[in-house]
């Protein structure tokens, strides 16, 4: 069967490609889509079937499907599953009585297996739960290490860990949370997210920034909590001491870095998201190592961190589905 790309993409067909600058990503407008709740369901559980398709997501509310697929498989076949799927709908939908057309219900779709559901509540759900049980540990930490007066104990403890080596290994993970490294990073990821045309994303990920910049700004104001003295320093460091920058901003820009590589890239999800968390802690540890913050500066500024990054994880998932 010839397909006919020039129709099949056109404006006035059925699919139309509106975001296609990542291979094995694409969104499509699906003409029908919009406040159609059933067509919805009906393309999640048709495309969660289907071969090559790793996640599937369709949105009733704009009309769009995100899919992300098999880097080999052309965004021209994508679009003709797609097609074929919306007319077979249609096909049914007028075929059967309106009392035997086929219902993918919410139960439906959850016991399909690999199916993906971008409801709002189970995505909420999904992100929060862990993100809640992630923050209430920390929180308790820093609750326990303050109350038992840990926080000079544990840094004299990692004292004895000093080696020249080692002072130059933490010097260099530690300049990845300073002000100029971030500032850099943040406009080198901006730009790319602009190129791409991912406007949302680029979006969330300037506000998260500026965002976390200056709540911990605000936050040290508040707190005006003097830095450790227990040895002298061998970098430079000025303002309040909780709750760490390093470990607060890291922890939202790099967190959220990782979290969109990690969608983009779901064949590699796992080590993407173990290569940020091990960013991310590493950064935290070289500044108890260094002795410029206490442990509970570190520990409040992961637990603070990682509720501006669930929020911008939970808008960002909303404004794309």
């Amino acid at each position: 069967m010839n397909i006919d790309v020039d129709n099949l993409t056109s404006k006035n067909s059925v699919i139309r490609a509106i975001h296609t600058s990542i291979k094995g990503r694409a969104r499509y407008k699906v003409r029908g889509l919009h406040n159609s709740l059933a067509l919805k369901q009906y393309l999640e559980f048709r495309l969660s079937k289907a071969e090559n398709i790793f996640q599937a997501s369709a949105n009733h509310l704009t009309g769009n499907v995100l899919v992300l697929f098999h880097p080999d498989v052309n965004l021209q076949a994508i679009a003709w599953l797609l097609q074929n799927m919306v007319l077979d709908y249609r096909r049914d939908i007028r075929q059967l009585p309106p009392s035997t057309a086929p219902k993918f219900t919410l139960a439906n779709v959850v016991s399909t297996k690999n199916t993906v559901l971008d409801k709002p509540i189970n995505q909420w759900r999904s992100q929060l739960v862990p993100a809640s049980v992630a923050f209430s540990s920390l929180t308790f930490g820093t609750g326990l290490i303050h109350r038992y007066a840990l926080d000079a104990s544990i840094l004299l403890a990692i004292q004895k860990l000093h080696t020249p080596l080692l002072d130059s290994i933490m010097v260099a993970i530690t300049a990845l949370g300073q002000p100029p490294s971030l500032v850099l990073t943040c406009l080198v990821w901006e730009t790319n997210l602009l190129y791409r045309q991912r406007q949302t994303q680029a979006a969330t990920f300037g506000i998260a920034a500026v965002g976390a910049i200056s709540l911990n700004y605000l936050l040290k104001e508040l707190f005006v909590r003097t830095r450790p003295a227990l040895w002298d320093h061998i970098i430079n460091v000025n303002h309040y001491s909780f709750p760490s920058g390093h470990a607060m901003v890291s922890m939202v820009v790099y967190g959220l870095m990782g979290y969109t590589l990690a969608e983009e890239f779901p064949q590699w999800r796992k080590q993407i998201l173990a290569l940020s968390a091990a960013l991310i802690l590493a950064i935290g540890f070289s500044r108890l190592y260094l002795g410029v913050h206490w442990p509970t500066d570190v520990v409040a500024g992961y637990a603070v961190g990682l509720v501006c990054l669930t929020a911008c994880i939970v808008s960002q998932t909303l404004h794309e589905s």
